[in-house]
C-alpha cells in the first residue's frame, strides 16, 4: 500500500531493457549516441515540432531550472504560482541558474488564474531600474494539488503573458498524467496553447531518472546546451538517458502508464468518496489530496501504508479529527494494493 509518491515506483521493463541494450554496446558520448537521435525522432513527431530542439537531463529540478534560466536575465523576474514546484520544492534553483533572477509568487491554493497574473505582471513597469523586470511565466501542469489545468485554462494564461511579450514555461513533471486526463494532443497542450519551453517528465511515470526539454523556438538551443554543461548536468554516459526516453517513447509506452496512473487514482477516489473521504482538491490526475478521520490514518499506519499526512498530525487524542492526507498513485500500484488500502474504511 505505496501512496508516498510515484517517484518511489519501479522502472517499467521496458524501458530497463532499453537501458540493457544500450549496455551491450560502445557508443559516443555527451549525447552525440544513436539512440539520442532516435529519440529527438520521435519527440518531434509526437509534439507536431519538427524544428523542437530536444535535450535530456536527469532530474526534473535540472530540466526547470535550466530551461526558465534560458529565457531570465538575472535582473528579472519569474511569475508563478505560490504552489509552483519551483517555489515550493526545488531549494531555489530557479533562481540560482538564473543568475539569482527572483520568483514573483503568485497566490492562490491551486491553479494560477488569468487575473492573478496579470496583477502581478503590472506593477513590474518596464525600464524601472529599481524594480525587477519582467521575465518567463511558469505554469504547473498537473498541479501540485493534483489539479489540470483545461486548454482554455492555459490559452487564457499564455494569453496574459503574450499582452507583455513574455515567454511561457511549463513544467510537465506529470505531462503525460495530464494528458491522459485531457484527452488533447502533446501539441495542444504546448505549443498550440503559446508554451514556449516545457519539461517533459518521465521519471514519475515509469522511467529511472531522465526528463526531456523542449525548445519550440530552436533559437534558444545553443544557450542551453551551455548552461546545461556549466551547470554539471550533461551526462557523459548519456546513452544511458536516452535509452530510457527511448523506452518511454516506444509504441506510447508514456501514455499508457499514464493511463494506468490515472485511472488507479479514480479507482482510489471512488473508494474514497464511497467511504465519505472529504477532497481538498479534485482529483483530475493521478494525486489526491483528502481528508478522514485520524482513526482511520492511525489503522492504516499500523497496516503499513505508505503516503503523505498533510497539514496534520498522526498524534492526537480525539480519534474522529479529519486529517488530511496525500496519496499518489503511479502505473504500477494494482487494485488489489488500492483495495487493501480502502478496506480500512468502513
Amino acid at each position: 500500500m505505496f501512496f508516498a509518491s510515484d517517484n518511489a515506483g519501479p522502472v517499467h521493463p521496458k524501458i530497463m531493457e532499453r537501458v540493457l541494450q544500450a549496455n551491450a554496446q560502445h557508443a559516443m558520448p555527451y549525447g552525440n549516441d544513436a539512440i539520442m537521435e532516435e529519440v529527438r525522432a520521435g519527440i518531434r513527431r509526437i509534439f507536431e515540432a519538427p524544428q523542437a530542439a530536444v535535450y535530456l537531463v536527469a532530474t526534473g529540478t535540472a530540466a526547470n531550472a535550466l530551461a526558465l534560466a534560458s529565457y531570465c536575465a538575472p535582473w528579472q523576474t519569474i511569475f508563478c504560482a505560490e504552489t509552483a514546484h519551483i517555489n515550493e520544492d526545488e531549494c531555489n534553483a530557479p533562481e540560482f541558474y538564473a543568475g539569482a533572477a527572483k520568483l514573483t509568487v503568485i497566490p492562490t491554493e491551486d491553479r494560477m488564474t488569468p487575473d492573478a497574473l496579470r496583477a502581478a505582471i503590472l506593477p513590474r513597469e518596464p525600464g524601472n531600474v529599481h524594480s525587477a523586470q519582467r521575465g518567463p511565466v511558469s505554469i504547473t501542469q498537473v498541479s501540485e494539488r493534483g489539479t489540470v489545468h483545461a486548454l482554455e485554462e492555459l490559452r487564457a494564461l499564455t494569453a496574459v503573458a503574450r499582452e507583455f511579450d513574455l515567454p511561457v514555461h511549463l513544467d510537465g513533471a506529470r505531462f503525460a498524467n495530464a494528458l491522459a486526463a485531457l484527452g488533447c494532443s502533446p501539441a495542444e497542450m504546448t505549443w498550440k496553447a503559446g508554451v514556449d519551453v516545457v519539461s517533459f517528465g518521465s521519471t514519475k511515470n515509469g522511467c529511472m531518472g531522465v526528463e526531456a526539454v523542449i525548445f519550440f523556438d530552436p533559437a534558444k538551443a545553443w544557450e542551453f546546451e551551455l548552461r546545461r554543461k556549466r551547470g554539471a548536468h550533461l551526462f557523459s554516459k548519456h546513452r544511458f538517458l536516452s535509452a530510457q526516453m527511448a523506452g518511454y517513447l516506444q509504441d506510447d509506452l508514456w501514455l499508457t502508464l499514464a493511463r494506468q496512473a490515472n485511472d488507479n487514482a479514480a479507482h482510489l477516489a471512488k473508494g474514497l468518496q464511497a467511504a465519505g473521504a472529504e477532497f481538498l482538491h479534485e482529483p483530475d490526475a493521478n494525486m489526491i489530496f483528502a481528508r478522514f478521520p485520524r482513526n482511520i490514518h492511525q489503522s492504516l499506519h499500523d497496516a503499513g501504508a505508505q503516503y503523505y499526512l498533510w497539514n496534520d498530525l498522526l498524534e492526537g487524542d480525539d480519534p474522529e479529527a479529519m486529517l488530511g492526507a496525500r496519496l499518489v498513485c503511479d502505473w504500477s500500484i494494482s487494485r488489489t494494493q488500492i483495495d487493501a488500502f480502502l478496506s480500512h474504511f468502513p
